[in-house]
């Protein structure tokens, strides 16, 4: 595993996403806060919205804040729980991988890792796109 070491701005994100999860974690259910950091600094935060019938999760939530914002180009996402980080579920880590797939991700409290990492030989979905458009193109 490609592992790097955590910035003092890293840290700074975790906190912050543990505050969003202790702040916010109201109900018996599996309560998720995110937080995730632009490459020009600025920081976003998103809850998930947890329902017996499924809801986005916290990552996906903290990509559409940003979004809201104007800014696509994230550089790193944390989610934690009230207790500590949470690594992102399998369909978190697709999506990172499609849409911010430069992105790095705290998988604990000391570690992160480029989203390659949790998620090797990924289906693309661009690449998928772009061989739809040159079969078209044919």
């Amino acid at each position: 595993m490609c592992e790097l070491s955590l910035t003092d701005a890293d840290r700074e994100l975790l906190d912050r996403a543990l505050a969003v999860a202790r702040a916010h974690s109201r109900w018996r259910h599996h309560t998720v806060a995110a937080a995730a950091r632009s490459v020009d600094g600025r920081t976003f935060t998103g809850l998930n919205v947890f329902h017996f019938a499924g809801g986005p999760c916290a990552e996906l939530v903290v990509i559409g804040a940003a979004a809201a914002e104007g800014v696509y180009d994230l550089d790193t996402v944390v989610a934690t729980d009230a207790t500590g980080v949470v690594p992102p579920c399998g369909r978190c880590r697709q999506v990172l991988s499609d849409l911010v797939p430069d992105v790095t991700v705290l998988v604990t409290e000391t570690e992160k890792v480029p989203i390659a990492t949790l998620l090797p030989r990924a289906y693309r979905w661009s690449e998928h796109l772009s061989t739809l458009e040159q079969r078209r193109r044919t």
